[in-house]
């Protein structure tokens, strides 16, 4: 077993893995980034590995993923989406304990959609989110893995301001 810090060291770095890979779009690095069910002794010659509850992922607005094809299908359609997306972590905390490690952190995103109709060379409008998660890591044979992804979004203080007072 590796040193406390050295552990939480591989443990950011997998997780800084995974949102650059977001970013570059790099789909078979993210996906190699996910626990397979191999990863937990799943032996996929009974259980389908797309079907198998193994990971899970909770995107902000969308209902709970299970399955590493459920998550990995939902990571190559926001791919498929989006022109450009960028994160820049904030608030990040790691604890790493036996080989569970949980990773929470603020996602201050910044997002393109598609370019305006006959501007190909120009981004789309961009768009600015707040979004805090939860990122459960497990230590494999070949180092840290996603285990789940639940990400929420912020509310903005105008937007508490638009509804109703909360009870007092």
């Amino acid at each position: 077993m590796s040193a406390p810090h050295t552990d939480v060291e591989q443990v950011e770095a997998a997780n800084t893995a995974f949102y650059e890979a977001l970013e570059r779009g790099d789909f078979e690095t993210l996906s190699s980034l996910w626990l397979t069910p191999s990863d937990l002794g799943v032996d996929e010659s009974y259980h389908d590995p797309a079907d198998s509850g193994v990971v899970s992922c909770v995107h902000p607005g969308w209902p709970v993923l299970t399955g590493r094809g459920e998550v990995l299908r939902s990571y190559a359609l926001i791919m498929a989406n989006t022109d450009y997306i960028q994160f820049f972590l904030t608030d990040v905390h790691t604890s790493v304990t036996g080989d569970t490690a949980i990773v929470t952190c603020t996602e201050n995103i910044l997002s393109g959609g598609p370019a305006p109709e006959g501007h190909d060379d120009e981004l789309g409008p961009l768009v600015g989110q707040l979004v805090v998660a939860t990122n459960v890591f497990r230590r494999t044979p070949d180092g840290w893995r996603m285990w789940s992804h639940h990400a929420s979004p912020v509310l903005a203080e105008n937007d508490a301001e638009d509804g109703d007072e909360p009870p007092g």
